[in-house]
């Protein structure tokens, strides 16, 4: 027996190293087919592809949204100071001034954006420490694998509905086989009462009255209709049982099952088969809602 998954999920998963601190976000919801965003701060493009690979590995239809935030340790990368830009500002002051800079002076130019660098330029260059990569990526996986357990027991509630609903489609569709047996019987005296009202001189011999009561009641025969209703029943729970991924499968089944309670409305002669058609109709209209939710 397979295991049947849901769409909709949400994990988050932390850690920390030496260089800091970092935290991964898995959310996902309903998508017709898999859709994977990333969001991952400056210089960790390359765990953009791990993510969408490792999703592609877990999931099949969902929309995804993976973030992850990483915050530096005080002090992690040091401190970088632009020399350069430094050397221009002491020289312009020395020219405004007239004199040399006194370490005062400089340590105040220090303080101008651009010429130190702390923790900007540690983040940036994270990509560059394949620990730190493999130590994100690891996070990642474990976010996805969370998520995926929230998606399957999802699917396990998933699985409890919508073999309600097969159950409830399955006693309809025999309580409208009962009400169809009676369906002759009605269309003859419904034809005989409407011959007595318009054909008073009895002109109408009973041979023909009998072959145009066997041509409605065979056009009011819904035998096939509920052979197929049984059929696709079974189809529906071979599908549960089986395991994701089934959602697209499930859909379609949906429109199956409303296509066959549509036809014994239609063909209906009373209307107590009528009432159970529309019931029917109700439930499938349940199952269709719910197998949206399957992967």
């Amino acid at each position: 027996m397979g295991i049947l998954s849901g769409m909709t999920g949400f994990a988050r998963v932390t850690g920390e190293e030496s260089w800091g601190s970092w935290a991964w976000e898995a959310k996902s919801v309903n998508g017709r087919s898999l859709d994977v965003r990333v969001n991952y701060p400056p210089g960790c493009e390359a765990l953009e592809r791990d993510v969408k690979a490792m999703a592609g590995e877990r999931f099949n239809r969902g929309s995804l949204q993976v973030s992850l935030r990483v915050d530096m340790a005080a002090g992690a990368g040091g401190v970088t100071i632009d020399h350069a830009l430094l050397g221009a500002l002491a020289e312009a002051a020395r020219k405004a001034a007239g004199f040399e800079p006194t370490p005062e002076a400089i340590a105040t130019l220090m303080t101008f954006k651009g010429v130190v660098e702390t923790s900007g330029a540690t983040l940036r260059d994270l990509a560059a420490n394949e620990a730190a990569m493999a130590a994100l990526s690891a996070g990642a996986r474990l976010a996805l694998d969370q998520l995926g357990e929230g998606r399957r027991a999802e699917g396990a509630s998933l699985m409890g509905l919508l073999s309600g609903h097969l159950d409830q489609i399955e006693a309809l569709a025999g309580e409208a086989a009962r009400l169809a047996a009676t369906q002759p019987g009605l269309i003859k005296a419904k034809l005989q009462k409407q011959l007595e009202e318009l054909d008073q001189e009895g002109r109408v011999d009973a041979e023909r009255f009998a072959a145009e009561a066997a041509l409605s009641a065979a056009r009011a025969d819904v035998r096939e209709e509920l052979d197929r209703l049984g059929a696709h029943v079974k189809s529906g729970r071979d599908l549960l049982n089986a395991g994701s991924p089934a959602g697209r499968k499930l859909d379609f089944l949906a429109q199956e099952l409303n296509r066959e309670a549509n036809t014994l409305c239609s063909k209906s002669a009373s209307l107590d088969l009528t009432n159970a058609g529309l019931s029917l109709k109700g439930v499938i209209d349940q199952f269709k809602e719910q197998s949206a939710n399957v992967e």
